[in-house]
Formats: structure tokens, C-alpha cells, sequence
């Protein structure tokens, strides 16, 4: 008696697990959380067969790595399955989607580990940046007590730009996304929940780890599974894992905060030129015109980030950052 195979059964959640003899530390490494970045799944694959060789000795600690975090997009050689595997991820028991499942097995992987490294691609050319997380607080939105750990590592990574501000930038957008979004839509869209900008790295800081995630350049860079592997390695070096030369502290860092996500509202809202990120711009400077005519442009100087000229109407449609005044790793901005 033959039985239906369905689409998500084709697939699992593959993890490889190294536990040295002596504690320390536990590291999870992703590759392909959206499966058109496969930066970190070469290097993943690079440095396991470091240590399959013995040519890397894990000495201390556990260290887990996931070269494919979503089987499905990956397959698909697009950024998503079903959904984002990277926006509203947690634990269900009614999984709706293909993420749904998957987020219900990676989900107790993370909160099994002290330390996430997830490593991306990003869509535009660009230089290697870091996202980081909150200051200590204890507020509602994203309380966190792990800070200086992980901004210890984030000068060792390698990048030497980075950025912070995501979760709360994304929470106060739902509340412009709210405003213009009709009553009989807001169901159908998670995208109007705060906690849908909860990925993988909130999700750990949430359990009691800290992360960081490692963009790695642009998609096809044929540089970016150099900076994910060392990314890698200098992660294992600044955790003591094993011992090998710890990665230089960046001392020239360039620290960005998010301020505001501009969504697309309509089809016919149109950037006036190919932005990339980290594209400079001047307060008052045009950024893209509505369909209306109205002029979106920047609220003061600073950054356009992710734009994302084809963006659905009712998603982001790109982000303006700011030089930050905060003072990370005790290196100055």
C-alpha cells in the first residue's frame, strides 16, 4: 500500500554536533536560514571538514552546525519556503506552514546553545556588516542582560561595520503598518505583530544566549564564504574553543543605528534611483516617490539600508539608519 509523501516530509532539519572532553561554551552555527544564501553553508562545510581532519581540534565546549536551515528555500534556490523562516519564529503546535515546522525543530536547538553565529548574503553588493543587539535592559519588548558578551565577539568577527536597532525599529513600523492598514486586512497579515520581527537571534537572546548575525556580502561575492568561514573561526577563537590565534579587535568600527522602516504602500511607489545599501544620503534628500506623488525622503542625514524596490505593497521597503552613539566593545564610533 503506497502512502502520499507531503512536500514537508521530503525534507529534515540536518544538525552535526561536536562535543569536545572539556567544558566550555556552546556555539551554533547557521547556514541558509533563506536558502538563496549559501555563503555559510560552504563555509560550514569548510570548517567541518577541518575538524573531521583533525586539522581544527575542538578543545573545549560543543559546537553545532546547521548548513541548511531551511531545506525547502533551499531547494527552491529562493530566499523563502513557504515564508521567512527569519520573521515570527517560535515554537507552535499547530504549525501552519513549512517554516512553522521547521521553526519548531530549530527553535529547541537554539535555546540548547550559549552562543548563535548566523550567517547571511545579502541581495545588493556591499562590504561584510554585523547586526547586532540591544543594551542591557529589561524592558518589554527585548530584555537582555548579555550585551557586553556579545558585543566582545562582535569586534572579533571581522566586519568592521555594524548595526544595531532592528527589533525595536521593526515593532514601532507595525504601528505606522497598523495606522494604513484596513481592519479587514490585519488578520492575513503577520507582518502587523510586533513579534513577527522575531528571528533567529532574537529568539536566542529571548532563551538566555546571545548572537550575532554575520552578512557576509553580496549573494554570488565569490568573497563571502571566505568572510563567513573566518567569521567561523574567529567565533571559535574569541570563545576559546580551540586553540588558535585569536582575530585582532576592530579598532576603526563603524556603528550604525536603525531608526525607521519605511514600508511600500502601493505598486506604483518608486525608488528615483538603485539604491544600495549604506548609500549615504542628506536630510531632505529624495529617496522615492509615492503614487500619489507625495516625496519620501530622508528625515535627516544619514543611511538607506535594504531597499527593496520590489517589495510587496504592505511589506519593507527599505530602512534608514544613523551613526550610532553607542560605544561597542568599549571601542569608540
Amino acid at each position: 500500500m503506497s502512502s502520499t509523501v507531503l512536500p514537508h516530509q521530503r525534507f529534515q532539519l540536518k544538525s552535526f554536533s561536536y562535543s569536545a572532553l572539556d567544558t566550555g561554551p556552546s556555539l551554533i552555527v547557521l547556514g541558509a536560514v533563506h536558502g538563496n544564501e549559501d555563503c555559510g553553508t560552504k563555509a560550514i562545510h569548510r570548517v567541518m571538514a577541518e575538524l573531521d581532519s583533525g586539522k581544527l581540534q575542538l578543545l573545549r565546549g560543543r559546537i553545532t552546525f546547521v548548513p541548511i536551515t531551511n531545506p525547502l528555500a533551499y531547494e527552491k534556490v529562493q530566499r523563502n519556503g513557504d515564508r521567512n523562516l527569519n520573521r515570527n519564529l517560535r515554537v507552535t503546535d499547530e504549525p501552519h506552514d513549512f517554516e512553522d515546522r521547521i521553526a519548531n525543530a530549530l527553535c529547541p536547538l537554539l535555546a540548547d546553545h550559549d552562543v548563535l553565529l548566523d550567517l547571511h548574503s545579502t541581495n545588493n553588493p556591499g562590504e561584510p556588516f554585523i547586526m547586532l543587539g540591544p543594551e542591557n535592559n529589561d524592558g518589554d519588548l527585548q530584555p537582555f542582560a548579555l550585551a557586553k558578551e556579545e558585543e566582545a565577539l562582535a569586534v572579533r568577527l571581522g566586519p568592521h561595520r555594524i548595526v544595531e536597532g532592528w527589533l525595536c525599529t521593526y515593532a514601532e513600523g507595525v504601528k505606522h503598518r497598523m495606522a494604513y492598514t484596513p481592519v479587514c486586512e490585519r488578520s492575513h497579515l503577520l507582518n502587523t505583530d510586533p513579534s513577527y520581527g522575531v528571528g533567529t537571534t532574537e529568539y536566542t537572546r529571548a532563551h538566555g544566549g546571545y548572537s550575532l548575525t554575520l552578512e557576509c556580502g553580496q549573494h554570488k561575492d565569490a568573497s563571502s564564504p571566505e568572510v563567513a568561514y573566518q567569521g567561523i573561526r574567529n567565533a571559535i577563537a574569541c570563545l576559546n574553543l580551540a586553540d588558535v590565534p585569536p582575530a585582532p579587535v576592530q579598532n576603526d568600527l563603524e556603528v550604525l543605528k536603525i531608526s525607521r522602516v519605511i514600508d511600500r504602500h502601493h505598486a506604483d511607489d518608486v525608488f528615483v534611483k538603485t539604491w544600495a545599501s549604506f548609500d549615504r544620503v542628506k536630510a531632505g534628500e529624495l529617496i522615492g516617490t509615492r503614487h500619489d506623488g507625495t516625496a519620501e525622503v530622508a528625515p535627516c542625514d544619514g543611511f538607506v539600508l535594504f531597499p527593496n524596490p520590489s517589495a510587496v505593497p504592505g511589506n519593507e521597503w527599505f530602512y534608514f539608519a544613523q551613526v550610532s552613539e553607542r560605544n561597542v566593545g568599549g571601542v569608540r564610533n
